[in-house]
């Protein structure tokens, strides 16, 4: 079961760095363009919005990454017990419930971005237009 959770993990990761992708490419077309557009109000908040997701995703990439680390000695403990004999079972445990808490903060650091990401642009008004 955990060689499973580490190729979900991995998936987590391709997606995670797909959005980190498009978040540096945009904000190097925003970066790219003259200088009095750089200077609009809009664009400096955009640029601003995309620092911000990108601290999200960096910091979601980095616990999903260790998370994988610990299912890979989650798997090595208990392959070694088992080969020795040994009573590894409390610390394989510990490091999977450590794992779990990593990929914790991996998916809500990864809703925060999303969040982020759907609320950038102008608000919607707050009244229908009148017809």
């Amino acid at each position: 079961a955990p060689a499973f959770l580490l190729v979900a993990i991995g998936n987590l990761i391709i997606i995670l760095t797909n959005r980190l992708g498009r978040i540096i490419d945009r904000s190097r077309v925003l970066l790219n363009r003259p200088a009095e557009i750089q200077n609009d109000p809009e664009v400096i908040q955009e640029i601003a919005d995309l620092h911000h997701r990108r601290i999200f995703i960096y910091f979601a990439i980095m616990f999903a990454v260790i998370g994988a680390l610990l299912v890979c000695l989650v798997i090595a403990g208990a392959f070694i017990g088992a080969l020795l004999n040994a009573r590894l079972a409390e610390i394989v445990a510990g490091l999977f419930v450590l794992t779990m808490l990593f990929l914790v903060i991996a998916w809500t650091l990864f809703l925060r971005e999303i969040y982020l990401s759907i609320r950038i642009g102008p608000p919607p008004p707050k009244h229908p237009p009148k017809p």
